[in-house]
Parts: C-alpha cells; structure tokens; sequence
C-alpha cells in the first residue's frame, strides 16, 4: 500500500502566502505553520511528526521552510527517515529516503551552505 503525500508550509508572518509553496502539489494532507523558523516548536510541525507513518512522503517547498538552521534540518530529516517517511524538497529538487547513500541520507546536508 502506499503511503500518503503530506506537505509541510512555513510562513514567518500573518500576511504572507503561504498557498504558493506547494501549489500544483498533489497532497492528501498539509501542515501550515505561520511562526518563525528560528526552532522546531511550531504546532503544525509537531503534529506532522506525529501523523508521518512509514511509507509517507513529506513535501516541502524547500529546506528553509522546514529549519532555518543546519542541525535542526538534519535531526527533522533523520527523525522522519527512520521512520520510513520520504522526505522532498521541491526548489532543491532532494529526496531523502534514509537509504545508505550519500545523497539518501541526512548526513548528505553537511555538505554546502543551504542558508
């Protein structure tokens, strides 16, 4: 069976759009938080780590959107791979599976400067 597609969208303020992120996504659900990304307490976010079983991909609009900084990125990608949840990031055109890969697992963020 095959899992479902979750999107992740992050505004920082009230009057953003936060529509444009995933649009022309096909999604079965999405998760929007409008807070700062400056930590991972962000309701919505919480709730779609919660909801992610394996199989599951999350989509999200690009890594900034998910964290703003590297370690944060790296342990919500790792948290969601060992789940067995695919995680894309659609503007850098990435897929992190948890596959032992250079570029199917989290440590592949080292490298580069992402913000």
């Amino acid at each position: 069976m095959a899992g479902q597609r979750i999107g992740y969208v992050r505004v920082s303020t009230l009057d953003q759009n936060e529509k444009r992120q995933l649009e022309g996504q096909v999604l079965d659900r999405v998760f929007t938080d409008k807070a700062s990304g400056r930590d991972t307490a962000r309701p919505e976010l919480t709730e779609l780590l919660r909801f992610a079983r394996d199989g599951d991909t999350v989509v999200v609009h690009s890594m900034d959107r998910l964290a703003r900084n590297l370690d944060d990125l790296r342990a919500l990608v790792q948290n969601l791979t060992r789940k067995g949840v695919r995680v894309e990031f659609v503007k850098e055109s990435l897929v992190f599976t948890g596959e032992d890969s250079p570029h199917g697992k989290p440590h592949a963020l080292r490298y580069g400067s992402l913000f």
